[in-house]
């Protein structure tokens, strides 16, 4: 008895879900922990995140609005200098954050939420995203400072470099190295579900509902 594409492919799916939802639910309930808040359960790492770009945002002076002219200095190559290091120009390196970031973050994500939580849910978005930029600028401060230059001219760089090295410097050794590993490995397994892989599944869900639509259409 032969077995049509589709229902292999749905027995294939169940039999993945199946087996990986425990570690799926083990994993999200570590990082999605909730914690009460004037009666409302909201995910502390939502929280912790709220807490650090706010920090960062007054710590920097309002820096995501006072640094507009001086971003658009840079990405202009303004301060640029002959033979320096780097594997990448500062309009590159932009472009390069950007294409890491739009996909799921700005627009697949964005969809979701409006879907979820209703056309409110835009202001929450650009308040994140407004101090999101400090963060970001934090990150790329301290990603560029603790960056690896390699014998052969390339440049090694991330979290997991400066997590170590910053670190290290504050007489915390013993944390950071353990850090640097452990957001190394999470990346790895993090890009598998975050990167193609999401959007591809998307895509295909949206493919197989207007099919399905199609189908009852004609058939009613």
């Amino acid at each position: 008895m032969l077995v049509s594409q589709p229902v292999l492919a749905a027995g294939i799916d169940t039999t993945i879900n199946n087996a990986l939802q425990p570690i799926a639910d083990i994993v999200a309930g570590f990082i999605f922990f909730e914690v009460s808040i004037f009666g409302s359960q909201l995910p502390l790492i939502v929280l912790w995140l709220i807490g650090a770009s706010l920090f960062f945002t007054l710590y920097f002076k309002f820096l995501n609005l006072r640094g507009f002219k001086h971003a658009f200095e840079l990405l202009r190559g303004d301060y640029s200098k002959p033979g320096q290091s780097g594997e990448l120009s500062h309009f590159q390196a932009l472009a390069t954050a950007v294409s890491g970031t739009v996909g799921i973050g700005n627009i697949s994500s964005v969809a979701i939420v409006i879907s979820v939580g209703g056309p409110g849910a835009t202001f929450w978005l650009m308040l994140a995203g407004f101090l999101g930029m400090s963060t970001k600028f934090a990150e790329c401060v301290v990603g560029v400072k603790y960056r690896k230059l390699n014998p052969d001219g390339t440049v090694s760089g991330g979290p997991m470099y400066y997590l170590e090295e910053g670190l290290k410097e504050r007489n915390l050794a013993w944390l950071g190295k353990p850090l640097g590993y452990f957001y190394a490995l999470a990346i790895v397994f993090g890009c598998m579900g975050i990167g193609n892989m999401f959007q591809s599944n998307q895509a295909f869900e949206q493919f197989e509902s207007c099919n399905r639509g199609r189908y009852w259409f004609f058939r009613g």
